[in-house]
């Protein structure tokens, strides 16, 4: 019970962290299919910062330059479906899904290279796994073991909610994704706001790829990306429709599901059922097409995501 709790907290964290992605992004009014790319290249730059930083570096700066280094790389991923779709008026869903292609496809090449000039011969993914097993990032409560990116990830959700609720910034945002011309009548800059919108997402799209092979998977075949991580979170943040503190429940409804893989040989019940692996793998996407079917017609998205703004029109 204790590892389906450790796990649960893992998933629930990344789905968190890149769900609120998503929500930003959508309630500034552009739709963000590009989550899953977005992780992609968070996930490869953080993992990188972690293979090159040396073996005596100290648990903070691990911590710090992993999670500054998914950031970045997030956002500047990111930038590409600010560009398309605010400047050029590209199709949102087209742009995102080009994104998730580009994204796994570099990450591949770039690992393969980055392995083949290493004068040391070692391989990536066993590099990865070598620093993780020195529990840079876990601390332990009792018999639990909490990662550090957990926190990180309660804090910035304690972070969005408090400034999606409370800030001027973020009603400015939301009138954007709700009625752009009615905010650009009072002065309202709907493009900076899409764009802040885009950038907040890929901000937390990349530290919720990070999580995910750091906390979660420990290794990474990068040929797989984050197996759908990106869309899961995509089906949190519309089961929690659009706003933070659902969007927490929703994401530790689906991370219990998405555990059971991890854990279910550990847990004498399950154990005894016999189910294979892989039946435990399609639960939780099982869950959000049931979940997506029974509440979409409840769902309530932003009035105007998706549609290209045009200062002209009224």
């Amino acid at each position: 019970m204790i590892l389906l709790i450790q796990y649960t907290l893992i998933f629930a964290a990344v789905l968190i962290l890149v769900a609120l992605g998503g929500m930003f992004s959508e309630r500034s009014g552009i739709i963000n299919l590009g989550l899953e790319g977005i992780m992609v290249f968070g996930a490869m730059a953080g993992a990188m910062v972690m293979v090159l930083l040396p073996s005596h570096a100290s648990k903070a700066t691990i911590i710090i330059l992993t999670l500054v280094a998914a950031a970045v790389a997030g956002m500047l991923s990111s930038l590409f479906i600010a560009v398309a779709c605010i400047n050029f008026k590209a199709d949102q869903t087209l742009i995102g899904t080009a994104l998730n292609m580009l994204a796994t496809a570099s990450a591949t090449v770039i690992v393969k290279a980055f392995n083949t000039s290493r004068s040391d011969g070692t391989d990536f993914s066993a590099k990865l796994d070598y620093v993780t097993g020195h529990k840079a990032f876990l601390i332990h409560i009792g018999e639990l073991e909490v990662s550090w990116f957990i926190i990180v990830a309660a804090l910035l959700l304690i972070c969005s909610t408090v400034f999606f609720y409370k800030t001027k910034f973020a009603l400015r945002l939301r009138a954007c994704g709700e009625h752009p011309q009615a905010a650009d009548s009072v002065g309202i800059n709907v493009y900076a706001m899409r764009y802040a919108g885009v950038l907040l997402s890929g901000f937390l799209g990349g530290l919720g790829g990070i999580i995910y092979i750091a906390a979660a998977n420990s290794t990474w075949h990068f040929d797989y990306g984050v197996a759908g991580a990106g869309f899961l979170a995509l089906a949190v943040m519309i089961f929690g429709q659009w706003k933070p503190e659902r969007i927490a429940w929703s994401a530790v409804l689906f991370a219990v599901f998405r555990s059971l893989s991890n854990v279910n040989g550990g847990i004498d019940f399950l154990a005894n059922l016999h189910i294979p692996g892989t039946i435990y793998n399609m639960f939780p996407y099982i869950v959000s097409l049931i979940v997506l079917a029974l509440t979409s017609k409840n769902s309530r998205a932003p009035k105007a995501e998706g549609i290209p703004y045009d200062k002209g029109a009224r």
